[in-house]
């Protein structure tokens, strides 16, 4: 059974980092693509970032670029989203989901974990 669970999430300042992780299990996370979408109630899910081990890509959206790192570890089976320099406008539920290949559109991930909140607040 496929599963995705993040951790990482929480409460940090204005300009602070936090590192949020991805574990998968029942499949092997290396053969596909992994991303990293947030939404906050009332929002629209956005894609923040995306990581392609078998072609070696990653992605980031205009707004986190630069702030933001994602990487995987195969032999953990996890992919994390390293977020520095972050800002109020950040804080979101964040999920991360699998697809055969990087997109920003998330009708064509197939499995999404839970999600973890991010507060970005003085």
């Amino acid at each position: 059974q496929v599963q995705l669970v993040e951790s990482g999430g929480g409460l940090v300042q204005p300009g602070g980092s936090l590192r949020l992780s991805c574990a998968g299990s029942g499949f092997t996370l290396e053969y596909y693509a992994i991303a990293w979408f947030r939404q906050a109630p009332g929002k629209e899910r956005e894609g923040v970032s995306c990581i392609s081990t078998t072609y070696g890509s990653t992605y980031y959206t205009d707004s986190i670029r630069g702030r933001f790192t994602i990487s995987s570890d195969n032999a953990e089976n996890t992919v994390y989203l390293q977020m520095s320099s972050l800002h109020p406008e950040d804080a979101d539920v964040y999920y991360c989901a699998t697809a055969w290949t990087c997109s920003w559109r998330g009708d064509e991930y197939d499995y999404w974990g839970q999600g973890t909140q991010v507060t970005v607040s003085s």
